[in-house]
């Protein structure tokens, strides 16, 4: 797989310890030779939300459960507590290893543990990517946040944890997969909530709008609290990856400013990865090890509050 970008050594600036790096997301060039696979694991399409197959149900049972209960006030409710970060602190390998215990209710695509998935996308931007350090190191902690379903740091149901994200303050996008569920929550007949803007403005940016809670806004808080030297391009891709209505249909543009739009371009080439790396070929974990804990050092204090 090659994405290919014009000047590389441009993109990035002296990357030393401590150091905020900045690329720029304008000498991005489209890429007709990217190699994606047809189906997934199980035989299916991608994001295939109506094959028949094993996980159909779960999947469906899930995002049911997740449109009737994020509501504007619940995500509130989340944000306050964990703002706090009080459930642990541990460096970055630590909580890699956390998601040996975590399979992913929300994924059609993939049934193997969270670790598995995280260095497979860190890998593949690694071979296509050599150069852009930063971006295959957010790939390998992107999904860091989905610890949240682990006793320690709360036990939350799946729902309030993985799959798409959404705004709420607003009208949910018909977007959204499984969109009919969203007639049960209890934000969809509020007026305040159920226009197309709701509570924001246009061009407010992403920065101010509400997202459903889960693990991704969930690790964006503690990698920007901790102080990662990570550039903004790759906080925007940890926050909004799972946003899937934004970056594949478009929906809730109109919500975003400059800086989005940017960053956005960097999520794109990321996303890529995230979808079609997904395999049944398994990464070993020992034999990389070495490496990213390297390269976590130079984006990361050695101990993080979680």
């Amino acid at each position: 797989m090659t994405i290919c970008i014009e000047n590389p050594d441009q993109l990035i600036a002296t990357q030393g310890k401590g150091k905020k790096i900045q690329p720029d997301a304008n000498q991005l060039v489209s890429n007709e030779e990217f190699a994606t696979p047809e189906t997934n694991a199980f035989g299916n399409s991608f994001r295939d939300y109506e094959a028949d197959g094993a996980r159909k149900d779960i999947v469906e049972q899930h995002y049911k459960s997740s449109h009737i209960n994020q509501t504007y006030d619940f995500v509130k409710q989340m944000r306050e507590e964990y703002k706090k970060l009080d459930k642990a602190e541990m460096g970055i390998w630590e909580c890699c290893e956390l998601l040996n215990e975590v399979v992913d209710d929300s994924d059609p695509d993939l049934d193997e543990p969270q670790i598995q998935h995280l260095l497979q996308s860190a890998e593949a931007i690694r071979r296509d990517y050599p150069n852009e350090d930063w971006l295959y190191l957010t790939a390998l902690i992107h999904d860091l946040g989905k610890i949240l379903v682990l006793p320690k740091f709360g036990e939350l149901p799946q729902w309030a944890v993985v799959g798409d994200t959404f705004p709420v303050g607003c009208a949910f996008d018909e977007s959204n997969v499984h969109h009919m569920y969203f007639n049960d929550n209890p934000d969809f007949n509020n007026p305040i909530y159920n226009t197309k803007n709701g509570i924001y403005s246009e061009g407010c940016g992403l920065d101010n709008v509400l997202m459903s809670w889960g693990h991704d806004d969930y690790m964006y808080m503690v990698a920007k609290e901790n102080g990662t030297t990570l550039p903004s391009a790759g906080l925007f891709i940890i926050r909004y990856h799972s946003f899937y209505p934004l970056h594949k249909y478009g929906a809730y543009a109109q919500l975003m400013n400059k800086e989005d739009r940017e960053n956005m371009k960097w999520l794109k080439v990321f996303n890529k990865y995230d979808l079609y790396s997904k395999s049944k070929v398994l990464v070993d974990v020992e034999e990389v090890k070495p490496y990213y804990e390297s390269l976590i050092a130079k984006y990361f204090p050695a101990k993080l509050k979680w």
